[in-house]
């Protein structure tokens, strides 16, 4: 806001003044605008103008107190336009502010009358307005020798006029000059250090230098720019990096303008947001304190001595990145080798220059390839040999157009001498080795062995700026093969191996093999570093040579000599061999009574050895069951020849102690060898059936196992087995073990009893058991009781059933029956069971029921039951008759009460009696079982117990069943002739008394007649009477 213009003034009365004169208090005057940019604070720039123009006020003569104007509101539009020509020419140049007593704030119009009396007092005196006059050619002389400095100067004379301004993070203003230094107080009083703009032992004229200031607190940049006026210098042209680094860039330009005196350097760093500016005064500026790989706009403004400033032009800059480090060759093969770097700050890629300059032998430069787009941390497998076969013909040999991997377009200088192919766009080999650290691996492969190699490594900016250089020189190894070897030899042939120096597979290679002997030469190529030789003489003196050969580069050599056998005999037999004892024969080539023959005869008990002349030995002293190896040696003129060896076993002991366990279908065997190879051996059964030797079962064993289960053989049947010990590849005992043996007989699976109808028997059914048997042993047991009986054999074959029938048994009587086979003299498992024989008629009782009578029209019965010696006693039958005592016959079981009343029979069923559901009398003992009421009128199934007739004369009879059958057309009634019955005697006859209601009523029917007889008497007495009365009575009309 603007600031009072007298003593006296109110706020009100300014505010009026403002309008009423048209002042603009809150904006600068239309005619000085600001400059675009950042700028110091008003206070610290009206500060510096009054330190600046201290010098120049001593020569001034005082003006009028309070110079600049009263500040009132009668100051007119001439005296402001005065001031600020006054205020220009008092201005020190590329700061544009005035430094005097009388400097304002911009915008304002502040007077002596507006400040404070403290700012008053410390004013300077009022200038002379008598030399003014003279501050122009003071200003045109500085500008002469700016202009006179701008060229460059015969001696390394310091330049003078380098200013620096910039803010710090406090946002205090730093000047520094080589001509004069102008220091001022913080708000602690104490001077700042001034900024230096040059390094110490350089040329001047290269040394305007700028740091990059920190910036400011807020967030902006603090140095002062101005907006050129219509009447500023002419822009600069041809602005150039004549020298750029990882930290410092110069800058020249040109300028047309003579009246251009300073130039305003800006350097910006859109991607941090910095922004520097220093003002130099000449065409050259020397920037440091950059970042490497980073990317600055650079703008140069030219500007004169009163602060005018015409337009700016810029250039964009990248810094280089920091060169690689740490540039080592981490592994040399026969045809790789790994390049390892580590990278700077600021190093986005790196490009390798890979230039081939031939062997020690031969130093030729024929090849180069430009390998770009390598990222840091990442490790690469590269072959570049690939881009030679795309090579295009009539390419230049000296410069080639490079992509890098952002696939920017650039020149690179190559090999002067060789065509430069490029690799970009690379796949990393291991893209996570990147989190992990700065450093670049590049794997070389396919390169040629042998050869020198150049490898130059450039670090690259983002841009694809390349930072200086490092080189290093590396050499693959040349192949070679040694270590030959005779792998193995004869007669006729023989077989090499050999290894290649060289990290990569042998098999990537080609050799080529040479043969001198006697006789012509042999030549063979291989592919792989292993070789048989065929089609030699025996015992001939050859050299061989070996040679590798990768694609058409030809390694070292190796040599080998080598003397070939004489040849091996063959058709090596074994006439015969025993426990202890063989016989072998063979054949030899050629003169065969030149040979010696050399046995080595091996076992695991150890060898021997024995020399023969002829092609035939007899081995004595043998240990049973052990291999032998037999080697056969020739031997002409002291030289031996190829061996050959055959292996055969002596034959096993036989075996002995043989044992075996049966079972209807199996049998185990075990025996014992003694031999002390017997754990090699294994055993070959031979079984056979007595009388059937066709059907032979053969078992092998395993290695060292004594015993075998035989499975699948005939219940009851004898069987032979012969055991042969085995060794080897069918070397068998000379004479077998053997023995007999029986299997056991098959058990009855189980058998039916059947029981014959009022007979005490049982018949026996069952299947014949599989396989042979001698009969069977039958057991019949009853408590003490026992009995055996055998019985004859019988054949499964035709699936017969065995029948047999047991007597003299006893009536419903239970027996454990077991039923056993037998077969060579052994028994099978019995088979048992439990049977019951059958029922008859019970036997009747020796007494006669027992017949009270009980009312006029029931009688009561008493009986014991029957014995159940025949089988148990299962119902009861209650007979009634009215008729003689005679015995009783099944057929009056059909009779009912129905039947008897009808007159149909004087016999009848009254009642019927189960066993399971009558209970006995609990008041009884044993011999008393039963008591029924008769004439109850109760029904059991179809036999209605009725009323009995009085006076009538009754006997009764019991009927005992074992055995009860009811007629299936008449539901409930017995079946006497399919019944199991017996009758008790008839007991003897009860009369019934007459019916007491028949007395009874007699009675009541003389006591009613007569009371009849005096109730009609007595009716009609009472109605003569009645009669008499009425006529002697008055009427009633009378009465009225």
């Amino acid at each position: 806001m603007t600031r009072g213009g007298g003593s006296g003034s109110s706020r009100g009365s300014r505010d009026r003044g403002a309008a009423h004169w048209g002042w603009a208090p809150l904006a600068p005057p239309r005619e000085a605008p600001a400059r675009s940019g950042t700028r110091p604070p008003r206070g610290s720039r009206a500060r510096l103008r009054r330190v600046a123009a201290a010098a120049a006020a001593a020569a001034m003569s005082p003006g009028k107190p309070g110079a600049g104007g009263a500040g009132t509101r009668r100051t007119g539009w001439r005296r402001r336009r005065r001031r600020r020509r006054q205020e220009a020419a008092t201005t020190v140049p590329g700061l544009g502010r005035t430094a005097g007593p009388d400097s304002r704030v911009p915008g304002t119009f502040q007077g002596a009358r507006g400040m404070k009396p403290a700012a008053r007092e410390a004013r300077l005196p009022p200038r002379s307005p008598g030399l003014r006059w003279a501050l122009p050619l003071l200003l045109l002389l500085l500008l002469l020798g700016q202009i006179l400095c701008a060229g460059d100067p015969p001696g390394p004379t310091r330049d003078p006029s380098v200013t620096t301004v910039a803010t710090a993070e406090s946002g205090v203003t730093q000047i520094s000059s080589e001509a004069a230094s102008f220091y001022k107080l913080n708000g602690t009083g104490t001077p700042q250090v001034p900024t230096n703009t040059s390094e110490g032992g350089e040329d001047s004229g290269a040394n305007d230098s700028l740091r990059t200031p920190e910036q400011g607190s807020n967030g902006t940049d603090g140095a002062s720019q101005k907006t050129p006026s219509a009447t500023g210098p002419s822009p600069v042209f041809d602005i150039k990096a004549v020298s750029i680094s990882p930290t410092n860039v110069i800058l020249t330009w040109k300028s047309n303008d003579l009246a251009a005196s300073e130039y305003k350097c800006v350097v910006k760093n859109e991607m941090e947001n910095e922004t520097t500016v220093t003002v130099v005064y000449r065409p050259r500026c020397n920037i440091t304190g950059l970042r490497p790989g980073t990317s600055y706009v650079f703008s140069v403004t030219p500007g004169t001595g009163n602060e005018t400033w015409g337009d700016p032009r810029v250039i964009n800059v990248v810094t280089e990145p920091i060169p690689v480090s740490g540039l080592r060759v981490a592994l040399t093969g026969v045809r790789q080798a790994t390049l390892s770097w580590s990278n700077g700050d600021g190093t986005a890629s790196c490009r390798v220059l890979l230039e081939g300059i031939g062997s020690y032998e031969e130093s030729t430069q024929d090849f180069a390839v430009n390998i770009s787009g390598l990222k840091p941390g990442v490790q690469y497998s590269i072959n570049p040999y690939l881009l030679q076969s795309n090579k295009t013909e009539g390419d230049p040999l000296g410069t080639e157009g490079v992509l890098d991997a952002s696939n920017t377009e650039r020149s690179r200088a190559g090999s002067p001498t060789a065509p430069v192919y490029n690799e970009s766009l690379l796949g990393p080999a291991d893209s996570s080795s990147s989190q992990q650290s700065r450093d670049t691996e590049v794997l070389l492969v396919e390169l040629k062995p042998g050869t020198r190699y150049n490898a130059t490594v450039y670090s690259q900016a983002a841009n694809g700026t390349e930072g200086q250089p490092q080189t290093i020189e590396f050499r693959t190894n040349a192949i070679q093969v040694f270590d030959v070897t005779v792998v193995n030899i004869s007669a006729t042939s023989l077989t090499l191996t050999w290894k290649v120096s060289d990290n990569e597979p042998p098999s990537n290679y080609t050799y080529k093999i040479h043969v001198a002997g006697e006789t012509d030469p042999l030549n063979l190529t291989v592919s792989e570093a292993r070789a048989v030789i065929s089609g030699l003489r025996s015992s001939t003196f050859y050299r061989i040579t070996v040679c590798p050969f990768l694609g058409d580069t030809e390694g070292t050599p190796a040599f080998l000599q080598v003397y070939t056998p004489p040849s091996a005999v063959f058709d090596i037999h074994v006439v015969y061999v025993t426990t202890t004892e063989m016989r072998l024969e063979w054949k030899s080539p050629g003169n065969a009574s030149e040979y010696v023959y050399h046995l080595v005869i091996e076992s695991k008990h150890g060898s021997n050895h024995t020399n023969t002349s002829d092609n035939v030995v007899t081995l004595q002293g043998l240990i049973p069951g052990t291999l032998y190896n037999i080697t056969i040696s020739p031997e002409v003129d002291h030289i031996p020849g190829d061996p050959s060896s055959t292996t055969q076993y002596t034959r096993p002991s036989n075996v002995s102690n043989i044992d075996v366990s049966t079972s209807t279908t199996a049998a185990t065997l075990s025996w014992q060898n003694f031999d002390g190879a017997s754990p090699t051996y294994s055993y070959c059964l031979l079984i056979e059936k007595v009388g059937n030797s066709s059907n032979a079962t053969q078992v092998v064993t395993g290695t060292g196992i004594t015993n075998a289960t035989v499975t699948e053989l005939i219940p009851g049947s004898s069987y032979t087995v012969e055991i042969f010990t085995q060794v080897g590849d069918r070397i068998k005992s000379l004479e077998p073990g053997w023995k007999s043996f029986c299997t056991d007989p098959a058990s009855v699976a189980s058998f039916d009893c059947e029981v014959v109808p009022k007979e005490p028997a049982l018949v026996l059914k069952w299947a014949c058991p599989p396989g042979a048997n001698a009969g069977f042993e039958l057991e019949v047991s009853s408590g003490a009781w026992d009995n055996a009986t055998h019985l004859e054999s019988c054949s499964s074959e035709n699936g017969t059933e065995y029948r047999t029938e047991v007597t003299y048994l006893n009536f419903s009587t239970s027996y454990n029956i077991s039923i056993t086979t037998v077969s060579c003299g052994k028994m099978a498992a019995p088979t048992q069971s439990t049977c019951t024989t059958g029922i008859t008629d019970p036997p009747p009782p020796d007494g006669s029921p027992n017949i009270t009578s009980v009312s006029h029209n029931s009688v009561k019965v008493k009986f014991s039951g029957f014995e159940a010696s025949h089988g148990p006693i299962k119902a009861y039958a209650v007979i009634l008759t009215t008729g003689e005592a005679g015995h009783p016959s099944a057929d009056v079981l059909k009779y009912t009460y129905e039947d008897f009343k009808k007159g149909a029979s004087d016999t009848y069923v009254t009642y019927l009696i189960r066993t399971e559901e009558k209970g006995r009398s609990q008041s009884l003992s044993e011999v008393l079982k039963y008591e029924i009421d008769v004439g109850n009128e109760s029904t059991t199934l179809g036999y209605y117990n009725g009323k009995l007739e009085p006076l009538g004369s009754y006997r009764a009879c019991v009927a005992g069943f074992t055995n009860i059958t009811f007629h299936p057309q008449n539901h409930g009634l017995i079946d006497g002739a399919e019944s199991y019955v017996s009758f008790s005697r008839y007991s003897d006859a009860v009369s019934l008394p007459q019916d007491p209601g028949v007395i009874c009523g007699a009675v009541f029917g003389c006591i009613f007649g007569a009371l009849v007889i005096v109730t009609v008497g007595g009716f009609i007495f009472w109605r003569k009477k009645r009669k008499d009365a009425k006529n002697n009575e008055v009427s009633f009309s009378q009465i009225k």
